[in-house]
């Protein structure tokens, strides 16, 4: 049961007062108490204010998982900035865009991007200090140390932002989720519910905190009062002996990742009987990894859907429907709304609800969702509706007992290996090559990551392309889990009489005879 806090100051000041020897934070062998962690926020808060941060002013962070990371968001949720971290696979010029967007003061850095940022660095005009964080050219740490500890918290309000998630956007370019006190703490008592979570339990935090599924979990865990287990990268074989070395008792993966943590020697020989819950979710389960992973961790598994607008888990399958043969057809199913969440399918043209079992948009309405997204106020009332509800832009349908089932995406969205991917983010891109007349971007299966982009193209008059050269062009530019595995090119793309791409036609050879499953 997760206390009723006011806000991420209020829980910090909260569980440092009951329990201020206890872990709050295990990182490569360093271990913070909740006393250890509310000193450094303290000062991080003395720190930020003595740069000349104020309540709405933006931090950035691009950094492998660092204990930075959650410390500076805790810290700017008693300044009242917010922490916009950056999504460490994209492309230079994305990161660019990202940190702009955010209108980031302050840039804290990972020893592995030094390089490019130093690079980068003439076009970050609202940048006015790098500060590096770990390796040998360490500055957060004498940075931090040199301010006193400042316990002043400014009164937030459970609508106030303190962290935003940039998500892929339909135009091409990401927009900032802002996540708000209120969302968080209404997705961690809802969550932690659902896992049967507490004060005792034991964390691992292995996804990136650039994804809900890193940083909105990460403050699961604290709300409730549990130590986090925190991974600097999400390895199979070293998620694994953590799990049996701290005998975790609750975690998070993407499928990709526990593809390869059942292709470990001996993982299914190691103690796990600590665990009491195993969630996965943003993409895609293949049914051969899902049953490979049932023989490892028999029990646990639970199957969620969510969204980064929604600060995380919307839906969840329990382990009862993972175990039970007799409703095996569940396992394409999302689950049900978890406690606190509202999920309709509505007709996406109109937004009347339709019936049960008739396919549509899910829309989803709770205390979990965002303040909107960061400088766009057009895509906010787009998504949101007046009286709560948000457009989730995946379609699928409910069925009699309560089960969500995503079957498409409205929006055409792509998920690869538990990064959301937009076709309008890569189609930008390939439409500036100079051999390109027109170009559609879908997903198509795989059986590692679920679904990968693939171009469909058409050439200018004359033109040739080799594929090769159009690998490259994209790696140039994009995130690598962006860049297309393939290219088709086509005489002309199919289009509906308003001159709409039919990407369900392009799309239509690679899915013929499968179940669609979107987690």
């Amino acid at each position: 049961m997760i206390p009723d806090h006011r806000n991420f100051s209020d829980m910090l000041a909260r569980w440092t007062a009951e329990r201020p020897q206890a872990d709050a934070l295990i990182f490569g062998g360093r271990r913070l108490s909740w006393a250890q962690l509310a000193e450094r926020v303290h000062r991080l808060a003395g720190a930020l204010r003595a740069e000349g941060l104020r309540p709405g002013d933006r931090i950035a962070v691009l950094d492998l998982n660092h204990p930075s990371c959650l410390e500076l968001t805790l810290a700017c949720a008693q300044v009242g900035t917010a922490n916009a971290v950056v999504n460490f696979r994209l492309a230079p010029p994305e990161i660019v865009y990202v940190i702009n967007d955010a209108k980031a003061r302050l840039l804290f850095v990972g020893p592995e991007f030094a390089g490019a940022v130093a690079q980068l660095r003439a076009q970050l005009p609202t940048v006015e200090r790098v500060i590096h964080v770990g390796g040998a050219d360490d500055e957060y740490e004498g940075w931090l140390s040199a301010c006193a500890p400042d316990a002043h918290e400014h009164p937030a309000s459970r609508g106030d932002c303190f962290v935003q998630l940039y998500t892929s956007g339909t135009t091409g370019f990401p927009k900032g989720a802002m996540l708000t006190h209120g969302g968080m703490l209404a997705h961690a008592r809802n969550v932690a519910a659902m896992q049967t979570m507490d004060g005792d339990s034991r964390v691992q935090v292995a996804m990136p905190l650039f994804h809900v599924g890193g940083t909105s979990y990460a403050l699961v865990a604290w709300a409730g009062g549990a130590p986090i287990h925190l991974m600097r990268t999400p390895d199979p074989a070293g998620a694994l002996e953590m799990l049996e070395r701290e005998r975790i008792t609750h975690t998070f993966y993407v499928p990709a990742l526990m593809a390869a943590m059942a292709q470990v020697p001996g993982a299914g020989d190691r103690d796990y009987s600590a665990l009491q819950a195993l969630a996965y979710g943003a993409s895609p389960m293949p049914l051969p990894v899902m049953r490979a992973c049932l023989k490892i961790f028999p029990g646990v598994m639970q199957q969620v859907y969510g969204m980064t607008e929604q600060s995380g888990v919307v839906t969840v399958l329990g382990a009862e429907d993972h175990e039970n043969p007799a409703v095996a057809h569940r396992l394409v199913s999302a689950g049900k709304a978890i406690e606190g969440v509202e999920i309709e399918v509505r007709d996406p043209a109109t937004g009347a609800p339709v019936p049960v079992g008739q396919p549509g948009e899910i829309w989803v309405r709770s205390e979990q969702v965002m303040g909107g997204y960061w400088g766009k106020p057009e895509a906010t009332t787009a998504a949101l509706t007046p009286d709560g509800w948000y457009r989730s832009g995946d379609g699928g349908h409910v069925d009699a007992d309560g089960y969500v089932y995503v079957t498409d995406r409205i929006k055409d969205m792509i998920i690869s290996g538990g990064e959301n991917i937009y076709p309008a983010e890569i189609e930008r891109v390939l439409a500036e090559h100079p051999a390109i007349a027109d170009v559609a971007v879908i997903g198509v299966p795989d059986e590692r990551w679920g679904e990968v982009p693939r171009a469909v193209v058409v050439l200018k008059p004359g033109a040739t392309l080799d594929p090769h050269d159009l690998t490259a062009w994209s790696r140039e530019r994009l995130a690598a889990y962006k860049v297309p595995k393939a290219a088709d090119f086509v005489a002309e793309l199919p289009r509906n009489p308003t001159g709409k791409v039919l990407k369900r036609e392009l799309r239509k050879p690679y899915w013929a005879g499968r179940d669609r499953q979107v987690v």
